[in-house]
């Protein structure tokens, strides 16, 4: 894993980009399309800016989306989908496909089981993902599931996490976040070429401590981006106040 301490967000955003868009571009080159998988949040939102002012053909390029909360429209405004369509799909010149999780079927074990023929035997170039205050990565919250092969899984939300949505201003109150989610599982997310983890704010301080130095489990989530050799971790001065003493 690799450390990266940026100015700002904004330079975390262009630095994000500047490395995802250079990937892409490898893998067009090298098998003509690129397969990526894209996150939500504060995190991703400089990413995105820079990403929709690229000049990569995006006609080769397969998104598909890291997490979705179960019973949201893709309507809702909290809605990942919502949030990927407007910040990311609409931004990108004629994306090749954007395969979103389907947070609301009727059936959610059949949306998984569509979702997984999917990434069956897809390899993924390169995966942006954030960490949440409380370690996790995707909606893998702590105890994680460290063990399922399983490309996508159906996941309880923690409290911590839940109320993490309030406090960014996704939801108005606790009791309207949904306590369920569909993510990509840790093993497939460890299974990219390439991780890009964005990690802004002093909130987030103790969850970069987590990753980088906490004991590599299933109560630190996070922790297991150590185990990747190819992943980017982005941070900025009050995301690394815990740790910026061993890199100055």
């Amino acid at each position: 894993m690799r450390v990266t301490i940026c100015e700002d967000k904004h330079d975390m955003g262009y630095q994000a980009a500047k490395l995802g868009i250079a990937i892409i571009r490898e893998a067009i080159e090298k098998r003509g399309r690129a397969f990526i998988v894209v996150a939500t949040g504060l995190s991703q939102f400089s990413l995105y800016a820079h990403l929709g002012e690229s000049d990569v053909d995006w006609s080769k390029v397969e998104a598909y989306g890291l997490n979705e909360y179960v019973d949201i429209s893709d309507t809702h405004p909290s809605s990942f989908r919502y949030y990927l369509n407007n910040r990311f799909v609409k931004k990108v010149q004629k994306l090749g496909a954007f395969h979103a999780i389907n947070g609301d079927a009727e059936d959610l074990q059949t949306e998984v089981n569509r979702l997984n023929a999917l990434l069956a035997d897809q390899e993924i170039d390169v995966a942006f993902l954030g960490i949440g205050e409380n370690g996790h990565i995707g909606f893998n919250d702590p105890p994680a599931n460290f063990e399922t092969n399983d490309p996508y899984i159906i996941v309880d939300l923690e409290e911590r996490c839940r109320r993490q949505q309030v406090s960014e201003g996704w939801f108005p109150t606790l009791a309207e976040v949904p306590t369920k989610a569909i993510t990509m599982s840790v093993r497939q997310i460890l299974k990219a070429k390439h991780l890009i983890c964005s990690v802004p704010d002093q909130r987030k301080a103790r969850a970069v401590a987590m990753c980088m130095y906490d004991q590599i489990s299933v109560y630190a989530p996070c922790s297991a981006l150590r185990t990747k050799k190819e992943c980017t971790l982005l941070l900025d001065r009050p995301s690394s106040m815990l740790v910026m003493g061993d890199r100055r």
